[in-house]
């Protein structure tokens, strides 16, 4: 059945697939967009791409933790979802499932908004967008998303749209490993999926703590890739969150998920 097609690329396969994207664009900006993007609303959008994804998700604010924010997702009731996955036109669309890292963290944001008001933020691997709209909606004084496929940077704007937003900047590119920026805040949902990707996020994030005093949380589910590895020893849990029905069977009945604070004992030595 196509739908099990899609339920292995997307929630099984991710850990390879996208892992193995990460890593191979390490540095590199995107063949078709700029390094870093400025939209504002309606604007620099491709109209075809524009016009598909609304054709081919689904707007919902239901069944995830976060009823505040409306994206765009595939869904059961969409027409890929029951499609063979070779037929979607683009990129595996990662971008397109709100993963429970990212609930986790958009909600824990939206309840303690003076974690991020005032202050600048980076959302990692930020996907649909949920965690940086969550930021903003909470008054962080300045969001960057970053992904490193250009249609999740479609489908960010389109959702800031559905949430009466201005597009905040998005940047398309792989920037483990790059120089550490002066942010005040990352936050990163569900990146710790591959050894490999888990050990350069663990060295790029010292380095951020290490240079810039940089404020580093993290939302995983509990996936064994991310318990495993030893970052684990290194993180203090913040919050725990039980995952809605309609999110565990998305998830392959994982229950809950955790926001973690990322505080490595040796963040002031060099990396």
């Amino acid at each position: 059945m196509a739908f099990c097609s899609w339920k292995r690329l997307l929630l099984v396969g991710r850990q390879n697939t996208f892992a193995k994207a990460w890593r191979s664009r390490r540095g590199g900006p995107s063949l078709r967009w700029k390094r870093c993007c400025h939209w504002s609303t309606g604007k620099s959008l491709d109209p075809e791409v524009r016009a598909f994804l609304e054709e081919n998700t689904e707007v919902t604010s239901s069944g995830h933790l976060t009823p505040e924010i409306r994206l765009r997702l595939l869904t059961p009731r969409c027409r890929f979802w029951r499609e063979k996955p070779d037929l979607w036109p683009y990129g595996d669309p990662f971008w397109a499932i709100y993963w429970p890292g990212g609930q986790a963290l958009s909600r824990y944001i939206l309840d303690n908004p003076h974690v991020v008001k005032g202050r600048s933020v980076l959302d990692l691997g930020s996907g649909c967008g949920a965690t940086a709209i969550a930021a903003v909606m909470s008054g962080a004084s300045h969001v960057l998303a970053n992904d490193i496929d250009p249609i999740a940077g479609t489908a960010m704007i389109l959702n800031c749209e559905l949430n009466h937003l201005n597009p905040f900047p998005i940047i398309i590119k792989n920037i483990i490993n790059s120089e550490a920026g002066n942010w005040d805040l990352i936050v990163l949902g569900d990146m710790f999926y591959d050894e490999q990707l888990a050990d350069d996020l663990h060295h790029w994030l010292r380095k951020c703590i290490r240079i810039q005093q940089t404020e580093v949380l993290i939302g995983d589910p509990g996936r064994y890739q991310f318990l495993s590895h030893s970052i684990r020893s290194q993180l203090h849990k913040v919050i725990e969150y039980s995952l809605p029905e309609y999110t565990r069977q998305e998830n392959n009945g994982l229950t809950s998920s955790i926001v973690w604070s990322y505080q490595p004992s040796n963040s002031l030595e060099n990396c």
